[in-house]
C-alpha cells in the first residue's frame, strides 16, 4: 500500500489510539536512541584510558570521537529515505543490531585503525536511531498521545548526555575500558527483540535503493565531514588558517552543489524543500540554538570541574546529575502546560529560562563547586523540556505521515550541528582567551593590586609584597598555577556568557511561527486507552499532491 490510500489508512489507525504493544515498541526505540547518545559522552570521559591501552598517539586520539560524530551527522538526514527503503521497524532493528555489533567490534579492537573503523559504523547506526524515535512520535501515536511520547523521547535525548560522564566515570574506575562499549550489547539485544513483534509492520520499498542519487549522497557526506573536521581543528589551528578555511570552503561548495541537485531530484536524498515551511524552519533554528546551549553546557561543566576543581569523572558525573533530575521532575509539568498554553509563549519562556541558567554560570570562581552550580543547573533543567517539547510539535506535528521522517532528520541534524559549532567556539574562547587573562592578572600583580591577589587565591602573607615576591623563584613557582587557573576561570565564564546570549537568539523566531495549538485532547486520558467511538475521518486532501510544504511524490513517480 503506497501513496494516498496508505497515508489515509495510517492516519485513521492513529486516530483510534495506540495499544500497549506499540508503547513497548516505542520504549525499545527510546532505549536504542539513549544508547547512541550516551555512548558519545561515555567514551569522551575515558579517552585517556583508551589511549594508554592501545598506545595511540595523543594527536590522533580525538579521531576516535570525530569519526563517530562525522558518521552520525551523515546518517541523521538520511533517515527519511532509509525508512522508506526498509520501513520504520526494519530500519530500527537493523540499526540497533549494527550499533550493537559495532560496539563489540570497538571493544575487541587491538589498534587505532580498527577502533576508528568500528566507530564509523557505530556512529552511522547511532545517527539513524535519533531522528527515527522523534518521527515515531507522530507516526505511531494519536494526537492526544503525542505529548507524552514527545516528552519520553525528549527526556531520553537530553538525559543521556547528562548522565554520560557519571556512567563513563564509574565504568573507568570499576572496570576496563572495553566495558565502555560492551554495556551496549545487552540493551541493544533487548531493544531489537522487543521492537520486532511490537512495532507495526509496514510495507518497505527496497527498490528505491536502485534509484538513489548516489552523487548527491557523496557530496552531502563530503560537506558534512568537511564541516566537522573544520570545527574540530579551528580552535587549535586558528579559524583563519589555510587548513580550516579550506575545509570550510569545501563544506560551502558541497552544500551549494547538494542543494541544487537535491531540489531538482525526483527522489531526493533529503527533502530540503521542507525548509520552505515557516514553522519547520523556525523549529530547526530553535533546535540549532538548543543544541548549542545543551551540548555546550554539558561540555563546559566537566572542563571547569576537572581543570579548576580537580574532580575525577565519577565526581563530575554526580554533580551534573542535578540537571537530569530536575528535568525528570518537571517533564510532567511541561506536558500539562503545553495542553493549556500557547506554544509560542511556552517556547519563549523556555529559551529565556535556559539562557538565564547559562548566564548564572558565568559568575563562577575558583571555589565554585556543587553548591554554586546548583541554582544554574536547576534553572536549566526546568527549562529544557519547554525548549524541546513545543518546538518539536511546531516543527513536525503538522506534516503528513509520509514526510515526518524526512523532516525529523533535518530537525535533529540542526541540534547536532548547533552542538558541534558551540563546542568549537567554546574551545576557541576558553583556550584562546585564557592566556590573555593570565597576562592581565600578572600585570595586576606586578602593580601590587591586592584585589587581583585575592582573586587568584594568594595567601594574605604574600599579598602585601606582591612585586617583591614575584622576583623570588620559589614564589613564582607557587603563584604560576594560581594565575593560570584564575585565567581559565575567567575564560570559562566568558564562554558561559556567550552561550547565554546566543540562546536568547532563539526568541527571535518565536513571533513568526503560526502558533498552531496541539491537536491532542484536553485532560489527561489513559495513554493506553483505545476509544470505542469511530475515528474522525481523515481528509484525503491533506495527503494529496499539494499537501505539506513540498510537493508529494509517490514511490511510483
Amino acid at each position: 500500500m503506497t501513496g494516498l490510500p496508505r497515508a489515509v489508512a495510517e492516519g485513521e489507525a492513529r486516530e483510534r489510539g495506540t495499544g500497549f504493544a506499540v508503547w513497548v515498541g516505542f520504549a525499545a526505540m527510546g532505549l536504542g536512541m539513549f544508547m547512541a547518545i550516551l555512548d558519545i559522552q561515555v567514551v569522551v570521559t575515558s579517552l585517556p584510558t583508551i589511549q594508554r591501552a592501545l598506545d595511540i598517539a595523543p594527536d590522533e586520539m580525538s579521531w576516535v570521537q570525530t569519526a563517530y560524530l562525522i558518521a552520525e551527522v551523515i546518517a541523521i538526514p538520511l533517515t527519511g529515505l532509509l525508512t522508506r527503503i526498509l520501513s520504520m521497524r526494519g530500519l530500527f532493528v537493523a540499526a540497533v543490531l549494527v550499533f550493537t555489533l559495532a560496539s563489540i567490534g570497538c571493544a575487541a579492537s587491538i589498534g587505532f585503525g580498527l577502533l576508528v573503523a568500528w566507530r564509523v559504523l557505530q556512529g552511522f547506526a547511532g545517527g539513524v536511531l535519533i531522528p527515527l524515535v522523534f518521527s515515531a512520535v507522530f507516526l505511531l501515536f494519536a494526537p492526544r498521545q503525542q505529548a507524552i511520547a514527545t516528552t519520553i523521547a525528549g527526556v531520553l535525548a537530553v538525559l543521556a548526555p547528562t548522565v554520560g560522564p557519571l556512567v563513563g566515570g564509574w565504568i573507568t574506575q570499576t572496570y576496563s575500558w572495553h566495558w565502555l562499549f560492551l554495556i551496549n550489547v545487552a540493551p541493544g539485544m533487548v531493544a531489537a527483540v522487543a521492537a520486532m513483534p511490537c512495532l507495526p509492520a509496514e510495507a518497505s520499498e527496497p527498490r528505491l535503493a536502485a534509484r538513489l542519487d548516489w552523487p548527491s549522497l557523496l557530496v552531502m557526506a563530503i560537506a558534512l565531514a568537511a564541516l566537522e573536521i573544520a570545527l574540530k581543528e579551528a580552535p587549535k589551528r586558528g579559524w583563519s588558517s589555510a587548513f580550516v578555511l579550506g575545509f570550510f570552503g569545501l563544506c560551502i561548495a558541497g552544500t551549494v552543489l547538494f542543494a541544487r541537485r537535491t531540489l531538482a531530484a525526483r527522489l531526493p536524498v533529503v527533502h530540503l524543500a521542507a525548509l520552505a515551511d515557516r514553522d519547520f524552519a523556525a523549529g530547526c533554528w530553535l533546535s540549532f540554538v538548543l543544541g548549542a546551549g545543551l551540548y555546550g553546557s554539558v561540555y563546559l561543566m566537566p572542563v571547569f570541574l576537572a581543570f579548576v576543581r580537580g574532580h575525577g569523572p565519577l565526581e563530575i558525573g554526580e554533580i551534573m546529575l542535578v540537571t537530569g533530575a530536575v528535568q525528570l521532575i518537571t517533564s510532567p509539568i511541561a506536558v500539562q502546560l503545553e495542553r493549556r498554553a500557547d506554544a509560542r509563549l511556552l517556547t519563549a519562556s523556555g529559551f529565556a529560562l535556559f539562557a538565564l541558567g547559562l548566564g548564572l554560570s558565568a559568575f563562577e570562581t575558583r571555589l565554585t563547586d556543587f553548591d554554586g552550580m546548583l541554582l544554574p543547573q536547576v534553572v536549566r533543567g526546568g527549562a529544557i523540556m519547554l525548549c524541546l517539547l513545543p518546538p518539536t510539535r511546531l516543527a513536525l506535528g503538522h506534516f503528513p505521515p509520509e514526510r515526518v521522517t524526512d523532516a525529523s532528520g533535518l530537525f535533529n541534524l540542526m541540534r547536532n550541528l548547533g552542538g558541534a559549532i558551540a563546542i568549537a567556539v567554546i574551545d576557541t574562547i576558553v583556550y584562546g582567551r585564557a592566556p590573555s587573562h593570565v597576562d592581565q592578572l600578572v600585570d595586576g600583580l606586578m602593580r601590587g593590586d591586592i584585589a587581583v591577589a585575592r582573586t587568584i587565591g594568594l595567601p594574605e602573607t604574600l599579598a602585601a609584597g606582591i612585586p617583591a615576591s614575584l622576583i623570588d623563584p620559589g614564589a613564582q613557582a607557587m603563584i604560576k598555577p594560581l594565575v593560570e587557573k584564575a585565567g581559565l576561570v575567567m575564560a570559562i565564564n566568558e564562554a558561559w556568557a556567550s552561550l547565554g546570549l546566543f540562546t536568547l537568539l532563539g526568541l527571535l523566531v518565536v513571533p513568526f511561527v503560526s502558533g498552531r495549538r496541539p491537536r491532542w485532547l484536553s485532560g489527561s486520558p489513559d495513554i493506553f486507552e483505545t476509544p470505542s467511538r469511530s475515528p474522525r475521518r481523515i481528509r484525503p486532501e491533506r495527503y494529496g499532491p499539494k499537501a505539506g510544504p513540498w510537493r508529494h511524490r509517490s514511490s511510483r513517480e
